[in-house]
């Protein structure tokens, strides 16, 4: 059964844990819940199918409405995974400040009804499991960066960097082992092949650059340079108010995207002229280095995007 012009839409709001979801309708108000498994998971599916909701929205919970989602997807179901701090702000506003996963699935319902939340194409399975595998290469970067950082503390104790070396060591060659699966993954995609090929074209993006970008800014490409820069959260946003005009500053987005951006960026101002004389005049006009690697970093999504 479709809805007629007549019909009040319906808006479903998921709250995710590990093991459990709770769901909430507007505007009946009609609540349930569920286990994060097959059963639970063809009972939500059914359900739903039932109520034909405009959208059923649910927070990014750190991976745990990936099955919920993916479930849903494949259902024909549709589904907007949104910042879960867009949703607490929310909760806020409508002077909620208690915190229940029934009350959260509530308040995600309401939000979607009131912003006008849009259903979005659910990543692959494969698409996924790039977006893991990119995850977990940047886990691996982070703890032998750290265990590096221990091993030049202890150079005066043999003992201690004896039982760090090896870490760093195995650290490595995981790493490696992760580079090369996610080369294989690129290579058996020629949609990604192409994409690739085109962002390693710019001076500075490099395969660990490109594949991230692939991974985590899968709308690249399909957005203007501002667009995507303000989904990574590079792009200044006015604070203004009355006459008090303060300092345009960078808040929100893909902040995992803006750590893995950092260093090519960096790599980039020296290797690519534009960028160059770009940071060079943002510097000569008293630009903080910090604020002009940010600036260059917009710069570089902006180019990466035709």
């Amino acid at each position: 059964m479709t809805k007629t012009e007549t019909d009040e839409a319906v808006f479903v709001g998921v709250d995710i844990a590990k093991e459990r979801f709770d769901f909430a309708v507007h505007p009946s108000g009609e609540t349930g819940h569920g286990g994060v498994n097959a059963g639970g998971l063809a009972d939500l599916t059914k359900r739903m199918k039932r109520l034909n909701p405009q959208v059923i929205t649910m927070e990014a919970s750190g991976g745990y409405e990936a099955p919920v989602a993916a479930a849903l997807g494949a259902a024909g179901l549709p589904v907007a995974v949104v910042n879960a701090r867009q949703i607490r702000d929310f909760a806020r506003s409508m002077g909620v400040l208690a915190k229940t996963d029934r009350l959260d699935a509530r308040v995600i319902a309401r939000f979607a009804q009131a912003t006008g939340v849009a259903a979005k194409p659910l990543p692959t399975a494969e698409a996924r499991e790039l977006q893991e595998l990119v995850v977990r290469r940047a886990q691996l970067v982070e703890q032998r960066a750290r265990e590096r950082m221990r091993l030049k503390q202890a150079v005066a104790t043999a003992a201690v960097a004896r039982t760090i070396e090896p870490v760093v060591a195995l650290l490595t060659r995981l790493i490696e082992d992760v580079d090369a699966e996610l080369a294989l993954r690129v290579k058996g995609s020629a949609l990604w092949r192409e994409k690739e090929r085109l962002l390693r074209s710019a001076p500075g993006v490099g395969a660990t650059l490109a594949v991230t970008l692939l991974a985590r800014l899968p709308e690249l490409g399909t957005m203007s340079g501002k667009e995507a820069a303000a989904l990574v959260g590079v792009a200044p946003l006015a604070r203004d108010s009355g006459k008090m005009r303060l300092p345009r500053a960078c808040w929100g987005g893909r902040k995992a995207l803006r750590q893995a951006l950092w260093m090519p960026t960096l790599a980039a101002v020296r290797c690519n002229p534009e960028l160059r004389a770009f940071h060079e005049r943002l510097v000569a006009a008293g630009k903080p280095g910090r604020v002009a690697l940010v600036a260059c970093m917009r710069k570089l999504l902006t180019m990466l995007t035709p």
